[in-house]
């Protein structure tokens, strides 16, 4: 998991991304683990926190190398994303 998350390049070293998941700050399919080497697939929905937020993504392809950012972008779904285009501020009446 940790290789994965630094492959699609939500960190910028396994290391990072290892000390999330060992943090306790890592679920996988609305589940905690502590284990960096926990396996991922496709389909499983991760929720971490990074920067000022908290990252809701489904991932839709494994990694076999660390690319180029647009390469990263195809490995997940952005479901954060998503929820803000779902969300409509109603007008004032």
């Amino acid at each position: 998991m940790d290789k994965w998350l630094w492959q699609a390049r939500f960190f910028k070293s396994r290391a990072l991304a290892a000390d999330l998941a060992e943090g306790g700050h890592l679920r996988i399919n609305g589940q905690p683990t502590r284990k960096p080497g926990h396996g991922v697939g496709v389909g499983d929905v991760l929720t971490f926190p990074q920067a000022n937020r908290i990252r809701v993504i489904r991932v839709t392809a494994l990694g076999y190398r660390r690319g180029p950012a647009d390469e990263a972008q195809r490995l997940y779904d952005d479901l954060d994303a998503q929820q803000g285009e779902d969300e409509t501020i109603a007008p004032l009446e």
